[in-house]
């Protein structure tokens, strides 16, 4: 692209969400052809075609004093509140009515220990998170003041991580059945993020705060691994907002975002709705159609070798692509993806055209080597992909 057409292409969007009320028909079809870097366009767009702000600008204000107050106060009663609790002697002073060995399912220690479980998974799964970019390993400019700060004396989600580690790992039996106790603290694998100074806050943390409270809100479908990787790029856009106002508030902002687009994928992390309409195996079924139809050869290959779609398939079309490319492709990919008014149609078109791309090193290959490209997808040129995607897709 030359820069003149950049910045025409800059123009035209800042017009379009410079309007009193943004024509969303029109800004769907701005953002569908990328959105340009720079000038938080894309921490602005994003936010509008998740339906987290409004067409009417002047709504704006309004709306983001409201939600972001929301997020405090879910803040201060899912964390904050029982910090406070953890941090003292309240948890220890055991009752008949309530004690950590109480078998009652309602019991807030039986609450408190599946939090922990919930909360290892997702501390384990955001030290790894966008390895590709050191973002995530870096302090925040905006901590959460109420609970970095050392002498509120909050048990932060931190320590929490600590503390459960450590009772895991200095508790346990000898063969002869008696409980002894080993010094041990938790090892951190070498790709692990490690946790920064206290006071400091590393994105990471953030995002690990923002999983925890969206499971906690969401019980019926509690945290599922993969989502870390679908709220990565969320938040790194948000965060990277060069508005300091808009940066301070990604926690927030992010929060509902995700919430917003899991409320739309969800069903692909639900694994009861795996065969039904709405679930994983109808959107790979969706997938095998549409390459059936372009490119018949190719489906026939895949087919005969066994090459099953849930070898490949359930991780494009789950995570949203985000594990197939690099950030700023994926950030690209998802720039057509959101602009997509069926939303999900487009990703169905954008594999498929993944699979037709590789197709003569799929039709060259045996199923080791099909499967080996397809699950660790060769770097290329993204805007290929999606010109072939569009061109598959039926509207």
């Amino acid at each position: 692209i030359t820069m003149a057409a950049y910045r025409a292409r800059l123009k035209e969007l800042e017009d379009a969400l410079g309007a009193e009320k943004i024509d969303i028909k029109q800004l769907r079809s701005l953002c569908f052809q990328g959105i340009p870097d720079g000038r938080g366009l894309r921490s602005k767009c994003w936010k509008i075609l998740l339906n987290y702000l409004p067409p009417l600008t002047t709504d704006w204000p309004g709306l983001l004093k409201k939600q972001r107050a929301l997020y405090q106060q879910l803040l201060e009663e899912l964390i904050i509140t029982p910090g406070k609790q953890g941090s003292g002697n309240s948890r220890e002073d055991v009752t008949f009515a309530d004690h950590p060995l109480n078998p009652n399912p309602d019991s807030q220690w039986s609450q408190y220990f599946k939090d922990n479980d919930v909360l290892l998974q997702i501390d384990k799964d955001v030290r790894r998170l966008c390895p590709d970019i050191s973002f995530f390993q870096q302090p925040t400019d905006h901590p959460c003041e109420r609970l970095v700060n050392a002498e509120s004396g909050i048990e932060t989600l931190r320590k929490r991580v600590e503390h459960t580690i450590l009772k895991a790992a200095n508790v346990g039996k000898n063969r002869l059945g008696i409980t002894v106790t080993n010094s041990t603290r938790r090892k951190v694998a070498v790709e692990e993020y490690e946790t920064l100074p206290e006071g400091q806050e590393a994105h990471w943390e953030v995002v690990e705060r923002v999983l925890f409270l969206y499971a906690k809100l969401n019980p019926g479908q509690g945290y599922v691994q993969g989502m870390n990787e679908i709220i990565g790029p969320l938040y790194y856009i948000f965060a990277s907002d060069p508005d300091k106002e808009w940066q301070e508030h990604a926690e927030a902002d992010t929060f509902f975002c995700f919430t917003n687009l899991m409320s739309e994928s969800r069903d692909n992390f639900i694994k009861m709705l795996d065969d039904s309409a709405s679930g994983i195996g109808s959107s790979m079924q969706q997938v095998l159609d549409l390459l059936k139809k372009h490119d018949n050869q190719l489906w026939r290959c895949l087919e005969d070798r066994g090459v099953r779609p849930q070898f490949y398939l359930f991780r494009w079309l789950t995570l949203l692509l985000s594990q197939e490319f690099k950030m700023p492709d994926v950030i690209r990919v998802w720039d057509s993806l959101f602009a997509d008014r069926h939303r999900f149609d487009f990703l169905y078109c954008v594999c498929c055209a993944m699979i037709i791309c590789l197709r003569s090193r799929i039709l060259e290959g045996d199923f080791s080597d099909t499967m080996r490209t397809l699950q660790n997808y060769p770097d290329g040129d993204i805007h290929v992909v999606l010109r072939k995607a569009v061109e598959i897709c039926p509207s």
